[in-house]
């Protein structure tokens, strides 16, 4: 399994692709259209699926050009924020602070994602936590074969996602990190919406948030 991170202009936000033997997983395409689409193209292989980690336009902004580029893969999407997508007042584009972007507007996502599945999806073995506080539907994605996990905008290296926007919460997004991400082994590798890489284990002793005084 290899894993490559996109850094996006626009809010700095990460966009990931993995790839196994055979195929291509994308994870929030963001606004560096050409650069996504130069990576994929070197990795040359077909996309198995587009895993949205939440329905901010950040990590949306080139959500269409993925599908109408690579055959349509199923994007997958947590059930609160699914009509999101058509919203440009939902995804945050279409607010007044963002009159220098075109309101985005995405057709429907293909597929909801099952908190109670493990998937296995052309060989990615992966599962799904529910982890609202940034937005109601910010879920964090699991690879246990590969001791590593997704958190969009939950999680940052030593700080957590911003909890002022709507449907945002700060005590959500605490419980959120410390019921569902902190139980993972401490080893894991978290690859975050923006900014670097950092583990579980370096979260629980040096996060400040979760420091116990």
């Amino acid at each position: 399994m290899k894993i490559q991170r996109i850094v996006n202009p626009i809010a700095y936000e990460n966009t990931y692709l993995i790839e196994n033997d055979q195929h291509l997983l994308v994870i929030d395409p963001g606004s560096a259209w050409s650069q996504i689409q130069n990576r994929i193209d070197q990795i040359a292989k077909p996309v198995s699926a587009i895993l949205l980690t939440h329905t901010h336009y950040d990590h949306i902004l080139s959500l269409e050009r993925v599908r109408e580029t690579y055959g349509h893969p199923p994007v997958y999407v947590d059930a609160h924020e699914a009509d999101w997508l058509q919203s440009p007042v939902d995804n945050l584009s279409g607010l007044d602070r963002h009159s220098d972007l075109l309101n985005v507007i995405c057709q429907p996502a293909e597929q909801h994602f099952d908190y109670q599945q493990e998937y296995n999806l052309d060989n990615f073995h992966f599962y799904v936590l529910h982890t609202p506080g940034h937005s109601i539907g910010g879920v964090s994605i699991v690879f246990p074969d590969d001791h590593f996990v997704l958190t969009g905008d939950a999680l940052f290296r030593e700080t957590i996602g911003r909890t002022d926007l709507p449907t945002g919460s700060a005590p959500q997004l605490l419980e959120s990190i410390e019921t569902q991400l902190f139980p993972l082994p401490s080893s894991y590798v978290v690859y975050p919406g923006h900014g670097g890489e950092t583990t579980i284990g370096h979260e629980k002793m040096f996060n400040p948030f979760f420091q116990k005084h």
